[in-house]
Formats: structure tokens, sequence, C-alpha cells
């Protein structure tokens, strides 16, 4: 099994000691410790260390963890690696400070070992995604820019993976557009067509049982030919993405945004980080079955964002 290095950054001695603790039965993690913002920084500078995920400490003397946080999203060799804040407060107007600075994971202090390995799961694993993402994006055509108007069906979460690389190969910012057309998609599939709920895919989060519960809910009869369908426009000023799942539709308008009281959940910022890094819009009609999602001409031309 393939080590992900993990920095964990903490002023704090016993602190890191219990984190070390708390990772030691991690075979597949290797964790490198930082006392200070500086260390860290140098430490993130050496391109020999390339680190899955950063576990960082929010109230540290000199460079604290919201100014680390900023170096670290400005720099675009280490933009895309996910960072774990940790706060000793639940403030929301701190919460959501961190989450405009890039932190979209969150712990509590003092938290559990359980819930620090549901978090820093989730967080690799949708790094991995996104990586794998990318890779798929060199696999198409460069002359999908060309393309106009397009349909298309699918039925699993591999298939929206794929479909949604091929789409972003038709974005002038291809890097940016997969992540957010892949959300879109896999919205519709595990929660429009299989009926996964949020508080479901947390729980199976948290047990790292959530693939296997894709593939169980997508072979039982009721949901096998269930399929997303998806449409690409685009006109002179803007791309249009309309993505149409078989489902009972949800509350979306509290997606949109990344609410402080989910930043400690495993799920539930794709939607607000598509329409942040992908889209100018995303809108959602009917029963919520429906979403809209638009990259404008202003979008195309300012998108420079990194994940």
């Amino acid at each position: 099994m393939i080590e992900s290095r993990i920095l964990v950054v903490d002023d704090e001695p016993l602190n890191l000691e219990i984190l070390l603790e708390f990772l030691s039965g991690e075979t597949a993690l290797a964790p490198h410790t930082a006392e200070d913002g500086e260390s860290a920084w140098t430490l993130l500078q050496n391109p020999a260390n390339e680190y899955g995920a950063i576990l960082l400490d929010r109230m540290m003397p000199g460079l604290d963890g919201i100014g680390l946080l900023k170096r670290i999203k400005g720099d675009p060799r280490l933009a895309g690696i996910p960072v774990i804040m940790q706060t000793a407060a639940n403030s929301a107007s701190q919460i959501r400070e961190g989450l405009e600075a890039g932190a979209y994971y969150y712990l509590t202090k003092p938290y559990s070992q359980e819930d620090l390995l549901a978090i820093l799961h989730a967080a690799l694993t949708d790094a991995e995604a996104r990586d794998t993402l990318r890779r798929q994006l060199h696999q198409h055509i460069s002359s999908l820019h060309f393309l106009k108007q397009a349909e298309f069906s699918i039925h699993t979460v591999d298939e929206a993976g794929k479909l949604a690389s091929f789409i972003a190969q038709a974005c002038p910012e291809p890097d940016t557009a997969v992540i957010g057309i892949s959300e879109l998609l896999v919205n519709g599939i595990e929660h429009g067509n299989l009926g996964l709920t949020y508080a479901e895919k947390a729980r199976l989060k948290r047990e790292d049982t959530w693939q296997a519960e894709i593939e169980r809910r997508s072979a039982l009869p009721e949901n096998i030919n269930k399929e997303v369908l998806v449409s690409f426009q685009r006109l002179p000023d803007s791309i249009h993405l309309r993505v149409i799942d078989q489902g009972k539709g949800f509350d979306w308008r509290k997606f949109l945004e990344i609410d402080p009281q989910r930043a400690f959940d495993p799920n539930g910022r794709g939607i607000a980080l598509a329409r942040i890094l992908s889209f100018t819009s995303i809108e959602y009609e009917g029963c919520g079955n429906i979403a809209v999602a638009t990259i404008s001409r202003a979008k195309l031309a300012s998108t420079t964002k990194q994940l």
C-alpha cells in the first residue's frame, strides 16, 4: 500500500504526541510534524516533501494557522493539498474565515480518534478523486473546445467521472471545470437516483463503507435502469450544463454555501465548492432534481483558482 505523507502542525508538544498516537495504527499514513507555522512552511517549500493532507492548528504564535493556510493556497504547487483546520473554538465567524481561506475540513478540539480519521480519510479520498479526474482529462482530445451542443446519459459513479473529464475538455479551464462537473454528476447518481441522504453518506463515510453501499444500491432492481441525463450547450458568452436525475429532489438552497455547521462533516461541501471554483452560478429546478450550471465569459476569463 502506498503511504500518504501527512503534515501535522501544532505548537503544543502534547497535542502532537496525541495526534501521532491517533495515527499510529494507520499503516498507510506517514505523519511528519512541525511545531510552528514557519517550520511547517519550510517543510512545505522542500520539493522532496509531497504531502497528501495537512492537519493544521489554528492558534499558534508567530505565523498562525490562517496565515500559513493563505500561503499554502497562494502557492500553485501546494494549493491542491487538503487542509484540515483544528480549532478550540466552535465560532461560526472563525470557521467561515477558515473556509474562505481554503480550509474545507474542520475538527474542534478535543476530538476523538474516530472523528480525526473520518475527516482525514474523507480529505484524502476527495483529493485522490480530484487527481484521478485531472489525469483522465489528458485521455480526451483537445478539439472538444469546438463542441457547441451535446447530450449524454450515465448510470454509475464511474461513468460520472469519465463523462466529467470528457465534458471538461470542452471548457477553457478543464482542470477547474472537471471538479464542479463531476460533483453535479455524482450527486445525480448517489443522492438522486440511489436516494442516499446527507446523513447516510456522512455515516457511511465515517464507517468507510460508502463505496460498498453505492455498489449495493446500484445493483437493486429499482435502480439498475435509472439514468442521469446531461446536456451541454455553448453560447457566445457562456457555457451551460444541465443535469437531470430521477430522484425525489432535495433542499438544495442550504448547500449552495459552505455552512460552518457542516464544516466538521466528512461530506456536504461539494456543491458549494463547485459553485465557487467551477461555475458562475448553479441553479436548481423542479423538486431539486434538475441542476443548471453556468460558466460565464467573465468566469472563463478570470478563473485562476486552484484546489
